[in-house]
């Protein structure tokens, strides 16, 4: 398996699922020690961003199995460095989006769900009034998996298919079971 290759992580326990610590974005991904407090470590995608956004968006495509996007209406893009990736992807693809945000950043009606964060809590949004979609989820990094799930939870509230989530970082101890596919360039 290629290093860009598409990993899910739910329910697989074979070699092709491991971490790939070796993949050559860990060198330009930042550890941040006690961020955003202490015991954490934050990891920095800001140098991908920087220089090497077509190489991550390649390698966010390649993480995706053949015939995945013919599934898929639009994207659903997790505020804030989700917003990023599902835009760049929707540019290549020719996909539409669904913005899930934080409160009070969308025009009724929408609604809302509180979540846990591994050091906090939040709120994510998004408007309930539009015609339901097969939803690609997009977001940057999977901790806890409180955002990705409250992103789930919020689409199928509102009608929407689920047919995966898309990240390029997957903190795989962090986090359980997940109702739908996810799809990760890495994994730690």
């Amino acid at each position: 398996m290629s290093s860009n290759a598409a990993m899910s992580v739910n329910n697989v326990a074979d070699p092709s699922n491991m971490l790939n610590t070796d993949h050559r974005f860990w060198q330009i991904i930042r550890t941040v020690p006690n961020f955003p407090k202490v015991g954490i470590d934050f990891y920095d995608i800001t140098p991908l961003l920087r220089s090497h956004i077509n190489e991550v968006i390649d390698a966010l495509l390649a993480a995706l199995p053949d015939g995945l996007m013919d599934e898929v209406d639009c994207l659903g893009a997790v505020e804030a460095r989700g917003f990023v990736f599902a835009s760049l992807l929707a540019g290549r693809l020719g996909k539409g989006m669904i913005l899930l945000r934080k409160p009070g950043k969308l025009p009724p009606p929408v609604a809302n769900k509180a979540y846990a964060l591994e050091y906090g809590k939040d709120t994510l949004e998004m408007q309930n009034n539009l015609p339901p979609e097969r939803v690609l989820l997009i977001d940057d990094i999977l901790a806890t998996g409180g955002t990705l799930t409250t992103a789930y939870e919020l689409c199928q509230s509102a009608n929407h298919t689920v047919v995966g989530a898309l990240v390029l970082l997957d903190l795989v101890d962090l986090h359980g079971e997940f109702p739908v596919p996810i799809y990760t360039v890495l994994k730690a």
